[in-house]
């Protein structure tokens, strides 16, 4: 069976968040038409736990009032009649609504690279970048430990390239959280 035959054809965002697709796969809409997400593999699905958990646990001892959520749908000001993407991990500030289909006001969103997704987790780092509320982007690699990040600068700009850190750790400045790669990365059987 063609399940790409049966999608709808350049889709809005308002009719994407209403869409009720029956395979029950989950989809992000980019450009206009709905992409089926493949589900995670092992360290990637082990990454975006242990990474969102560190992040809750220091946020709730900060008492910051912000929250990280997992697969969050955020509307990137670039064709946002068109496009929700899906990253790995959001933090907000804003309140969070009953209700609410996408995320408002996101300041940190995470994406962990598989081999697989590579060019579509980079297309949607792009997208990101146009969210006003965005400051700071991180990319975990899946397939050996590094992270790439890049922070909006206070002139509102973004880097040419992310700053890659492949030992020690990174500081997510946004939410002043310090993590050690090797520490985030121990279980996975990758190494340093």
């Amino acid at each position: 069976m063609n399940v790409a035959a049966k999608l709808p054809v350049r889709m809005t965002t308002q009719a994407f968040l209403a869409w009720q697709p029956r395979d029950h796969r989950r989809y992000q809409l980019v450009d206009g038409e709905p992409l089926a997400m493949a589900p995670a593999g092992i360290i990637h699905a082990f990454l975006q736990n242990e990474l969102g958990s560190l992040i809750r646990n220091h946020l709730r001892e900060r008492g910051s009032g912000c929250d990280v959520l997992a697969n969050p749908g955020v509307v990137p000001r670039l064709l946002s009649a068109h496009n929700v993407r899906v990253p790995d991990l959001g933090v907000t500030c804003a309140k969070l609504l009953p209700g609410q289909a996408t995320m408002a006001e996101p300041l940190l969103l995470i994406e962990i690279l598989s081999p697989s997704n590579e060019a579509k987790t980079w297309s949607n780092v792009r997208a990101y970048t146009s969210i006003p509320s965005v400051r700071e982007i991180l990319v975990l690699d899946s397939s050996m430990v590094a992270a790439d990040i890049l922070r909006r600068g206070g002139d509102g700009v973004w880097p040419d390239e992310p700053e890659r850190i492949v030992a020690g750790a990174f500081t997510l400045e946004s939410i002043g959280l310090s993590v050690a790669l090797a520490e985030l990365y121990a279980r996975t059987g990758l190494v340093a």
